[in-house]
């Protein structure tokens, strides 16, 4: 049985009150939701992505827990934030994976076509996280939505909940971004 916004709520409360054990609680109730963030965030990774969807869900672990002190409100801005954090995970391993693809003073003697679809993905990657950061500049509430709608898959609604905007609100700021997003990606 899934628990409703007002358990997760409760918790994220009881946590903020310093009940230790309740942001694990938290996590857990969500668990299933957050596999599927990570899950829309990984459509479209290089085959052979060393980074599954487990990992990504337990390196945003990693970060939330960073963060744990955040005054989360709700399911959806749990939700939110961990979209976020899942956003730095992927652009943290695109950085990796190309530090690594450079190889120092290594020679690469070929290039296969999975190896060159893959730069391009990691490429791809870089350059929209370019873009939202350029775009933070402007309006950061523009990132909050991409980062709400596209990375954490939420309705407009749910979007709308977890940023504390009115849905015409979110739907003229996912617009805006769209457009401000194809211009410079």
């Amino acid at each position: 049985m899934m628990p409703d916004d007002r358990d997760i709520t409760a918790l994220l409360a009881a946590h903020a009150d310093g009940d230790p054990h309740a942001f694990d609680q938290a996590v857990a109730s969500v668990y299933p939701e957050l596999r599927r963030v990570a899950r829309g965030q990984r459509r479209g990774s290089p085959s052979g992505a060393t980074l599954d969807t487990t990992a990504v869900v337990h390196e945003a672990y990693l970060k939330l827990i960073g963060a744990a002190g955040a005054n989360l409100r709700s399911r959806g801005h749990f939700l939110a934030v961990a979209a976020t954090a899942m956003r730095q995970v992927a652009v943290d391993h695109a950085r990796a994976r190309r530090r690594a693809k450079r190889g120092g003073d290594r020679v690469q003697v070929s290039l296969d076509e999975a190896t060159v679809a893959e730069g391009r993905k990691l490429d791809e990657i870089l350059a929209v996280h370019g873009a939202l950061e350029r775009l933070a500049e402007k309006d950061p509430r523009l990132v909050r939505v991409v980062e709400c709608r596209y990375f954490a898959g939420m309705t407009e609604p749910e979007t709308a909940d977890a940023l504390g905007l009115s849905i015409s609100s979110v739907q003229r700021a996912w617009r805006t971004a769209k457009q401000s997003l194809r211009r410079t990606v």
